[in-house]
């Protein structure tokens, strides 16, 4: 079970490292999925399933679709539809399923070779109740506030990408026409050509 942990976790820093490194934001979201994946296989292989569920439903599952929704929020037009186009390409595919087939390898590992879920020294296993009873007994208060981040994190998201009126459309267009005239205007008086 020593070697799935440290497999899974290695594969998880690489992961990492690519998806903040990455110039290309689907191409990170790909590397993030794969992260976060691996870090629910460290939680299996440490013997907390229900946090692996949680990890794999919450993270990999609802998070990753609330980035790619962002992602097309920001990516708007047609310049948008052919960039995409070539995000989409073969080769993008490689290092995260790559990556992933590793990971699947290691859970195929477990539960065809019945390896029993290991524990840290004077842990057990977490069981649903018992996580329930935590995130609504002493820590309600933390989990009230991460619910305030996440809704202060969507209306963010809303205001940047919602559409402009048309009275706040025309006063940029005004805005911009008057820093270009005045533009020009330097450059007039400077000698230099238009």
């Amino acid at each position: 079970m020593n070697t799935v942990f440290y497999i899974s976790s290695v594969v998880g820093v690489i992961a990492t490292v690519a998806a903040i490194t990455g110039f290309n934001a689907v191409h990170s979201l790909l590397y993030l999925i794969v992260s976060l994946l691996a870090v629910a296989l460290i939680f299996f292989t440490l013997g907390a399933p229900v946090i692996a569920a949680l990890e794999v439903i919450i993270y990999a599952g609802a998070i990753i679709v609330l980035f790619l929704i962002v992602v097309m929020i920001f990516n708007p037009g047609i310049e948008a539809v052919q960039r995409e186009k070539g995000w989409l390409g073969r080769g993008m595919w490689l290092g995260p399923a790559f990556l992933a087939a590793v990971l699947v390898a290691e859970m195929v590992y477990i539960l065809f070779r019945n390896v029993s879920v290991g524990h840290p020294a004077g842990a057990g296993p977490i069981e649903p109740a018992a996580l329930g009873a935590a995130l609504f007994g002493p820590y309600l208060l933390t989990v009230e506030l991460a619910s305030l981040v996440l809704l202060a994190g969507l209306i963010g998201a809303y205001h940047l990408g919602r559409r402009h009126d048309t009275e706040e459309t025309r006063q940029e267009q005004h805005r911009e026409q008057e820093t270009e005239t005045e533009e020009q205007r330097e450059l007039t008086d400077m000698g230099l050509p238009r």
